[in-house]
């Protein structure tokens, strides 16, 4: 799904359910880690987690955007537009979308990636980026570092 398709989405999604036009943008944003969405408050703009519709499917992917557009809808319409507001959690219960998105699924990642050992004491240091060996000394003894290996 494009950004395009998603606006006509949203769009759509707005004027069956909310009865309201949406005038702003919706696109995705795949910056977005542990949300499923994000309403902006200064531009109105409405970010949606690619991850919504790529690992959960269309349909946690309406249920995000529905919650969004409750904060859309409330917020321009000057009523309580927080999660904490009834307004918002009768609207939200109102138009059937989802009070909370599913975490999206991270990949595992390595935690460390390079070893470095102190040549005098041997001192282990795990890194997860390479360092410069001629800058830096051991923390314990001041001794000299050397590269052991790069684990992948």
């Amino acid at each position: 799904m494009t950004d395009s398709e998603l606006q006509q989405l949203v769009m759509t999604i707005s004027q069956q359910d909310f009865h309201r036009p949406f005038r702003h943008r919706a696109y995705f944003n795949a910056r977005l880690r542990t949300t499923g969405g994000r309403y902006q408050l200064a531009s109105h703009d409405i970010d949606i987690n690619p991850k919504m519709l790529t690992d959960f499917g269309e349909a946690t992917l309406i249920g995000v955007i529905k919650h969004e557009l409750c904060h859309y809808h409330l917020h321009l319409s000057h009523r309580g537009y927080q999660h904490r507001d009834p307004a918002f959690k009768q609207l939200l219960a109102q138009v059937g979308g989802s009070r909370y998105a599913p975490a999206p699924k991270h990949p595992k990642v390595q935690p460390y990636r390079y070893l470095y050992k102190c040549q005098d004491c041997g001192q282990t240091y795990p890194r997860k980026r390479q360092m410069n060996t001629d800058r830096y000394r051991c923390g314990r003894c001041r001794g000299p570092l050397k590269f052991v290996e790069k684990v992948c």
